[in-house]
């Protein structure tokens, strides 16, 4: 039977953006995202991980520090008592690239590829599950996937998104979200 997923972009969502964060030393995670975390497990979702990162594309950091700064992470999670199921990442940049990392990438957000291929890899339920970012581009990917609901933390973007999403302060209310099923009105 098809699970349902928390979707996570990392930075910004689960660390404080530092700018092509790829050292431990340098993470700061967000308040709350553990509470959340052990939530949103505990309610039968599946923790996704689905981050752009084209730090790599640019040439600032290699694939492998990138996958050591996620292993580290992870063990942070697994200290909590909380699985991640699965990390995404899209090393690509249209533009900014460098060699083999300047190309386009469905999995690029906004683009869907990185939730369309979870959904793939793990039997999940999209129409059931949910994304939280901090980023227009997060909510565009969202909701061109199918998912039930977007949550967007306010902080990052100057402009109201276009696609359907709820705006939330705090990964505290994205949690009591989970808990209640309900959420502030979709913009």
């Amino acid at each position: 039977m098809p699970q349902k997923a928390l979707f996570l972009d990392r930075d910004g969502v689960i660390n404080h953006e530092v700018g092509y964060l790829h050292r431990a030393e340098d993470v700061r995670f967000v308040d709350g995202i553990f509470s959340l975390g052990r939530t949103a497990q505990s309610l039968g979702y599946a923790l996704i991980v689905v981050t752009n990162q084209s730090g790599i594309a640019r040439g600032l950091y290699t694939p492998a520090d990138f996958e050591a700064l996620m292993d580290w992470m992870s063990q942070q999670f697994a200290k909590q008592g909380i699985t991640l199921t699965a990390v995404y990442h899209c090393p690509y940049h249209p533009t900014h690239g460098i060699g083999e990392y300047q190309r386009e990438s469905e999995d690029r957000k906004p683009s869907p590829g990185m939730l369309l291929r979870a959904a793939r890899d793990h039997n999940l339920d999209l129409m059931q599950s949910i994304l939280i970012g901090d980023r227009c581009s997060d909510i565009a990917a969202a909701n061109a996937a199918g998912l039930r609901h977007a949550f967007l933390l306010e902080g990052t973007e100057p402009n109201p998104c276009a696609d359907a999403h709820a705006l939330i302060n705090t990964l505290a209310e994205a949690e009591t979200w989970l808990k209640k099923g309900t959420t502030k009105e979709e913009r």
